[in-house]
């Protein structure tokens, strides 16, 4: 097995304070808003810092779909809530909260149009992505192994091959390995942007998921040099937030 996980375009190592905040060196974000905890809608802009320091929107309002049983507080860039319930492994929810960016993960056969200083793989056979809760080394890790998945186990953990909804993918740094405090088993793992499924009828399994051209759109835009995040929250919690972690 090869591990080529650390390939993220935007590893944002700096440690936030107990109080978290959008950190001061990013000027570009991925705004989610939910209507609430247990929607699995949810509203997309893009905004940017102006000369005068002011976020506006360049982006959308694109439609998503999150989890189908909603949001739950992740583990990201921000603290949670003290004795918050967060993300576990095959919850069906969204992680909320503020996240890195990484790579791009792609089957489709039209090239995905992106800054070039983001890393671009070309998933085929022998890549899978490791969600079993039992391996604790490679949990929540992208792995390219040295032939085409066979075992029962190597297929389960297989990046999806035929799959249109994930034929474009951007990691959500979601319990990754750069993290302050590592990985968690269990706490989640595989949580990426992709494409919709049935129009946007369908829920993700936890994921954010959007039309394909809003998607392209979006990650064109994206420049690694403005140190991009992803926010994602419930209405009432970006309101209560809004201030003290100097969000959009």
């Amino acid at each position: 097995m090869k591990h080529i996980f650390g390939i993220f375009f935007i590893l944002l190592m700096w440690v936030l304070p107990a109080q978290a905040a959008v950190p001061t060196a990013c000027t570009q974000a991925i705004l989610g808003i939910a209507e609430g905890w247990n929607s699995s809608h949810v509203t997309i802009s893009v905004v940017e810092k102006n000369a005068q320091g002011q976020w506006v929107r360049v982006l959308g309002p694109y439609k998503g779909r999150l989890g189908r049983n909603g949001l739950v507080w992740g583990l990201g860039l921000h603290s949670n809530p003290r004795k918050a319930t967060t993300k576990k492994e095959g919850d069906g929810r969204s992680p909320a909260g503020i996240f890195a960016l990484g790579g791009l993960w792609v089957t489709h056969p039209t090239p995905v149009k992106h800054h070039r200083s983001i890393p671009y793989v070309k998933v085929g056979p022998n890549d899978i992505w490791v969600t079993n809760t039992t391996d604790a080394r490679m949990y929540n890790r992208h792995v390219r192994l040295d032939h085409p998945a066979c075992t029962a186990w190597e297929l389960k953990e297989q990046m999806r091959q035929k799959d249109y909804p994930h034929s474009i993918k951007m990691l959500i740094c979601h319990n990754t390995p750069e993290r302050k405090g590592g990985v968690v088993v269990g706490g989640g793992s595989s949580i990426f942007f992709h494409i919709w499924r049935n129009g946007g009828k369908s829920p993700t399994a936890g994921c954010t998921s959007m039309q394909e051209s809003d998607l392209r759109t979006m990650i064109a835009r994206l420049d690694p040099a403005r140190k991009p995040v992803y926010i994602l929250l419930p209405k009432s919690e970006y309101i209560r937030l809004r201030q003290s972690w100097r969000l959009p």
